[in-house]
């Protein structure tokens, strides 16, 4: 009889450590689950992505450059043009941008040219850069970036 009473009393024991552990462990196994499926997912690179890196694919020996005088100054696109070509790459043109009224130097590139357009503008210390804008693809004559000189 004793040792029914103390069976009955394990029992119960255990009946209670469920009854008072089970709320909480089964609130913070559904908090995990929650935290996980609303977790933000990383997106893994697409091709694409990959297609438009910032890496030069051409060396500058291969990536053609348009110079444009976009300040009005006598000469401007000139004395790039041979700053550029000393660097290494190749000069398309070279004439006047249809204003003169640029404030400041830019880089243009043709879509997929994106790390030739940075890697010129990082050779001649402009800082702005960006895909064409203002122009025609047609413009550029073939090149894969255009400077445009400013004041």
């Amino acid at each position: 009889m004793l040792s029914a009473v103390a069976a009955l009393q394990f029992v119960i024991l255990i009946v209670l450590a469920v009854v008072l552990l089970a709320e909480p462990v089964s609130q913070r196994v559904t908090e995990a689950a929650q935290a996980k499926v609303l977790a933000p997912v990383a997106k893994k690179p697409t091709a694409r992505a990959a297609a438009t890196s910032t890496a030069p694919r051409l060396s500058r020996s291969k990536t053609t450059v348009i110079i444009l005088n976009g300040n009005g100054r006598a000469g401007a696109a000139a004395t790039t043009a041979e700053r550029v070509r000393r660097i290494g790459y190749s000069i398309g043109s070279v004439g006047n941008a249809p204003s003169t009224d640029y404030v400041r130097s830019l880089v243009m590139y043709r879509r997929g040219h994106a790390g030739e357009g940075r890697r010129l503008a990082r050779d001649l210390g402009i800082k702005v850069v960006g895909p064409l804008d203002g122009m025609k693809r047609s413009q550029l004559l073939g090149a894969h970036a255009a400077v445009i000189i400013g004041g």
